[in-house]
């Protein structure tokens, strides 16, 4: 007899091993590599982690060395050429974790070595970096994503649903709160923090949720901010920031949504985050709060520190399922298997002669498109732009969109004279 034909393959790479790989791209490897992935038109498709770029190598070769067999083991590339070394090895799609402000550069590389791409969010920072990538993906004939993992939230997609059926008509405005703990800007993210916001690094979710859910025009942005604790009080790294976007409608009438976002939460509040959101319409109301729909628990001697009393179970979760096994999921570990899904399905969802027809409609999927991440993109540059200014004196300037100056164009309280931060078209 003769032995069955190894299943296809597909080499993945990673770029960064932090706090976001444990949670996610770690548990999705751990699983992909023991139960393989299924669709119909691809059968069973075996996903590896072959190779890891960082900086240090340091977390990657402990994870190696502590638990590496639960992944098939991987090439670890540190130092300064690392995610050169990393896509010289063929890999088939790769994911970009780092920091934000790294992101633009690993993508680069990623798709000019023709490789598929997710990146997490914000896919860059300003629009004229997301132009560059989003020409590289179509010239090598692959797709760029970008990981929102919020789209995913059962209750965001409820919230999606309702609005798409025309069930809630019409938003009229909104309020977005999430609040981070010390730890995270203290800590955690400590080595990469200093010159940078809370709102980039989190607002991004609820931009895009805004975005997809709602659709419209973005018109205009604002945006103020606290400093003082995690940097110095006239620096340009920031514990809060407050920002308002105005989109219009094919309606004529206009929406504004204020997004809050802090990473200087104390270490002891009850929950790992605190999310809030409220969408008011023509003809209802949405509220949603991640504490409030979930658990609480309180253990001696551990919560609410090295465990938390209320627990988001539906982002990331380690459970026993019943028939024994130990397993971690969620929606935070779904959206890299959906794209997962989605590079199989190009590359071996059918003959070669419908690759690209199966390319296109991956490129179609606007919840994690990079081409479909103009406005949000377009937000997150006039919030850095506008913080920037703050911080040399000049609080309070306005950004507008796609006005007769330019695609985005910042305007100072008092003066008459515009700076075109992206002059084409949003």
């Amino acid at each position: 007899m003769s032995s069955a034909a190894p299943l296809p393959r597909l080499k993945a790479g990673l770029v960064g091993f932090g706090m976001i790989v444990d949670e996610t791209y770690r548990p999705f490897f751990e699983s992909v590599h023991e139960t393989g992935l299924y669709q119909r038109a691809t059968g069973p498709v075996e996903i590896s982690l072959a190779a890891v770029a960082t900086r240090t190598g340091s977390r990657a070769e402990k994870y190696l060395a502590d638990r590496g067999e639960k992944v098939g083991g991987f090439q670890s590339f540190a130092g300064e050429d690392a995610i050169e070394q990393m896509v010289a090895s063929r890999l088939d799609f790769a994911c970009v974790a780092s920091p934000d402000d790294r992101h633009f550069d690993s993508c680069k590389k990623v798709l000019e070595s023709g490789t598929h791409l997710i990146v997490e969010k914000p896919s860059v920072l300003k629009l004229q970096e997301l132009d560059e990538l989003v020409a590289l993906a179509e010239k090598n004939n692959v797709v760029a994503k970008v990981v929102y993992h919020k789209l995913l939230d059962p209750d965001h997609k409820k919230l999606r649903t309702l609005v798409y059926d025309d069930v809630l008509q019409h938003v009229n405005n909104g309020y977005c709160s999430l609040l981070e703990p010390k730890s995270i800007s203290g800590s955690q993210f400590a080595q990469w923090i200093t010159g940078r916001n809370p709102g980039t690094y989190v607002a991004v979710h609820y931009i895009k949720l805004i975005d997809f859910t709602f659709g419209g025009k973005l018109k205009t942005i604002t945006a103020s901010g606290q400093r003082g604790l995690v940097g110095d009080k006239d620096g340009p790294t920031w514990d809060s920031c407050q920002m308002k976007m105005v989109y219009e409608y094919d309606s004529g009438r206009e929406a504004a949504f204020d997004i809050h976002t802090s990473w200087v939460t104390p270490d002891n509040f009850p929950g790992y985050v605190e999310q809030e959101v409220q969408f008011r319409f023509d003809n209802g109301l949405w509220n949603g709060h991640s504490r409030k729909r979930g658990v609480e628990c309180t253990v001696e001697d551990k919560t609410p520190f090295t465990l938390k009393n209320s627990m988001n179970n539906h982002y990331n979760g380690t459970f026993v399922e019943p028939w024994g096994a130990r397993s971690q999921r969620g929606y935070g570990i779904e959206v890299i298997e959906r794209f997962a899904r989605e590079v199989a399905m190009i590359e071996l969802g059918g003959p070669e002669s419908e690759r690209q027809q199966r390319l296109e409609e991956a490129r179609s999927l606007s919840y994690n498109d990079l081409s479909a991440d103009r406005q949000t993109v377009a937000a997150v540059q006039a919030l850095e732009a506008i913080l920037e200014k703050h911080v040399q004196g000049e609080p309070d300037c306005v950004v507008r969109v796609n006005d007769e100056q330019g695609g985005l164009v910042l305007y100072r309280p008092g003066s008459s004279e515009a700076e075109v931060l992206y002059e084409g078209t949003v």
